[in-house]
């Protein structure tokens, strides 16, 4: 079956736009073909700097016929109906047919449409693709009416089959569509006609661009990593910078260059961010001394002179630049020896966290109060947490900070030592914003982890209170990392702690600010979902922790992570089929007769009203395996508590071959609904079973 291949040719792409971009042309293209009837299509989209390319295969050489049945109005409907139908249908009436609809005969119309030439609708598709493209910003050149990221310089349109190709034709806005594509801009920018899709990779390596954006970033890597082994230094990896200048040449040439020894006292983090931020370049450390030494940029172009030029050009730009930042450094230095961090404490008054939550001033003051709380819980030191929390962001009224605002933290780590904090204490200045993303690792050590929790419930409680919540599409404050993190500190650092308890102390402190009345159980809610999301990420049942949220304190997520833990563990086991049998038989029946009756059953049964031993074995059975249930939850010992509840399996499975629990006799009917009750309070100590799938009924 025929392939289609298709190049957009253009000024250079943004790097943060370009994999978008290829993925709605192809996204685009099979939606529009879709609609036409051309589907199960293999589809593969590439981005350079300078084109957009999508390669289609399984084509076929014209769409399927269409049979489509419309059904029209009643046959005893006005004629100006039945008249207006057939000029949609365009058919005569003695062309439709008449067949029952529900109690009325209706007229149908049954209409086929032949299948269009492939080649007429990938031309219209693609220029619709091309009209309507959703580029986030989009620019008009000259007198086009076109809108595109860039000027549009060529459109590469072929139908390609066996051994012969075929023009799609289409002209948008004076551009024509062609046979042929452009190499590097530089190094080899002729044309040259393309045959099919291997012909033109082939012949784009050979004019020196390469396609594929994910081989653009090995090659980048890979040598990278090459020329840091050579010089006995590590390259320091950072993906998303790898993933930036990937899309920023076409033919990825990798050049070492020096960091001049002027710098060589400014920290490892500050070379780091003022190389990646203004210069894209990668930086290089010595891993005995922790100092960076030289850096990696990528040209898109081999030099003559093997990029000696571009590196002298490069190391000046960079000289400049890291001079600023040793600037920054030691003006801030400068400050600390004169005035430690008190000068910094008292801007940051002048530091707004939020217009609604006042100045990071106020914020420093929650967090402290909040960590003084946090801290004799976790048994940590309490003088070094609060004055942890108390110095963790002088940091932001730095001026290296404020020129690098993703130092934040990282800075705070070392003007803390340059004031004679001890190593724990300054610590907590960067760890506190630990967690940052899903994959980072938590703080452990407990001052930062009470500060860090301190610090990520007060945004939580503090965004709730001003009625700041994030919604589907929009979180400008991070809420959900924040709630995430505070997830992640407790279960890895198995922390023990009652969230609801924390939150509820705290919210006098964000009183002012705002009354929300829900505040606490809102972003209890919000932290259980969030928590939901962990769980099911970590490929545990949402029915699991469904059923172990709906007992017991939920504000402690430890707990209920255990209680999952346990659960999961039974159902995983060969008993968990048969008990469940039997809980569900009881639930079931329990369920329908307090529907019915109007009542909760829940009262316990009385053994003088019971009739048969099966009914008085698993009465004693339960007031025996309730006291070990709520010992072993009390204990927190939930495996135990799990399988106290599975051993009145077999007592639960006596009772209802031997007994009917519908008795005739109304006294000993409501006895034994209570003794079914038993039954569900005593499996609710661990987890509200009836939540797991498929045991509810």
């Amino acid at each position: 079956m025929p392939d289609l291949l298709i190049e957009l040719l253009s000024e250079e792409i943004p790097a943060r736009m370009q994999e978008f971009a290829a993925n709605e042309l192809k996204k685009n293209m099979l939606s529009f073909l879709a609609d036409q009837g051309v589907s199960e299509i293999a589809a593969t989209a590439y981005s350079t700097p300078r084109r957009l390319t999508l390669f289609m295969s399984g084509l076929p050489e014209k769409a399927p016929d269409i049979s489509e049945e419309r059904k029209g109005p009643r046959i005893d409907a006005p004629q100006q109906a039945v008249d207006g139908f057939l000029r949609s249908v365009d058919l005569n009436l003695d062309q439709l047919e008449v067949k029952r609809d529900g109690n009325v005969d209706k007229y149908f119309a049954s209409i086929e449409k032949p299948g269009r030439i492939c080649t007429k609708i990938i031309a219209e598709a693609l220029e619709k693709t091309i009209r309507t493209f959703p580029w986030p910003k989009s620019m008009r050149w000259g007198a086009s009416s076109l809108k595109w990221v860039r000027p549009l310089q060529g459109i590469l349109c072929i139908f390609i089959r066996d051994d012969e190709h075929q023009l799609i034709e289409l002209q948008i806005d004076g551009i024509h569509s062609d046979v042929r594509s452009a190499g590097h801009r530089f190094m080899a920018p002729d044309y040259f006609k393309v045959k099919d899709f291997e012909d033109y990779k082939r012949k784009l390596r050979d004019a020196y661009v390469i396609l594929d954006h994910k081989e653009r970033a090995e090659i980048i890597l890979n040598d990278a990593n090459n020329l840091a082994f050579a010089h006995g230094l590590d390259l320091i990896h950072d993906d998303a910078l790898l993933e930036e200048v990937s899309g920023l040449v076409e033919w990825p040439v990798t050049l070492l260059g020096e960091v001049d020894n002027a710098f060589s006292d400014l920290p490892a983090e500050v070379l780091q961010a003022s190389m990646k931020e203004h210069q894209k370049f990668f930086s290089l450390k010595n891993s005995k001394t922790g100092k960076i030494e030289r850096f990696i940029t990528v040209a898109n172009i081999e030099a003559a002179d093997n990029g000696e030029t571009i590196l002298k050009g490069n190391q000046k730009v960079l000289y400049a630049r890291l001079s600023d930042a040793k600037f920054f450094w030691e003006n801030d230095i400068r400050l600390i020896q004169k005035d430690g961090l008190d000068a910094w404490l008292g801007k940051l008054d002048d530091v707004t966290f939020h217009n609604k939550l006042g100045s990071q001033a106020d914020k420093v003051t929650r967090v402290s109060t909040l960590t003084k709380i946090l801290a004799k819980q976790l048994l940590c030191d309490i003088e070094d947490a609060v004055t942890s929390a108390n110095i963790c962001k002088c940091d932001l009224a730095s001026e290296m900070v404020y020129e690098f605002p993703e130092l934040q933290g990282v800075m705070g780590r070392y003007y803390a030592l340059r004031a004679g904090y001890s190593e724990d204490v300054a610590k907590v200045c960067e760890e506190h914003y630990a967690p940052k993303g899903p994959n980072d690792p938590v703080p452990t050590a407990s001052i930062s982890v009470a500060v860090s929790l301190a610090d990520k419930l007060d945004t939580l409680l503090g965004f709730w209170t001003i009625d700041e919540k994030p919604t589907s599409s929009k979180d400008p404050f991070a809420l959900r990392r924040a709630a995430l993190g505070v997830i992640r500190i407790i279960l890895e650092n198995d922390v023990e702690l009652d969230l609801v308890e924390v939150l509820n102390a705290h919210f006098e402190h964000l009183s002012k600010f705002g009354n929300h009345p829900h505040a606490v159980s809102d972003v209890m809610n919000f932290i259980r979902d969030r928590f939901k999301i962990y769980l099911r990420d970590k490929n545990i049942r949402y029915d699991v922790v469904d059923a172990c949220l709906a007992v017991g304190k939920v504000g402690n997520l430890k707990l209920v992570k255990k209680r999952i833990n346990a659960l999961a563990n039974l159902l995983s086991s060969d008993e968990a089929e048969d008990f469940f049998q039997g809980f569900k038989r009881a639930n079931n029946i329990l369920a329908k007769a307090e529907q019915k009756d109007g009542v909760e059953y829940s009262f316990g049964a009385d053994i003088k009203y019971m009739e048969v031993d099966p009914e008085k074995e698993l009465f004693n059975a339960l007031k025996e395996q309730h006291s070990v249930v709520e010992q072993a939850v009390f204990e927190e010992a939930f495996q135990k508590a799990i399988l106290a509840v599975t051993d009145l399996r077999q007592p639960i499975d006596d009772f209802f071959e031997c007994v009917q629990v519908n008795s005739e006799n109304d006294i000993v009917r409501r006895n034994r609904l209570n003794l079914l009750g038993q039954i569900r309070a005593t499996c609710n100590l661990v987890a509200d079973l009836s939540k797991i799938e498929g045991q509810s009924g």
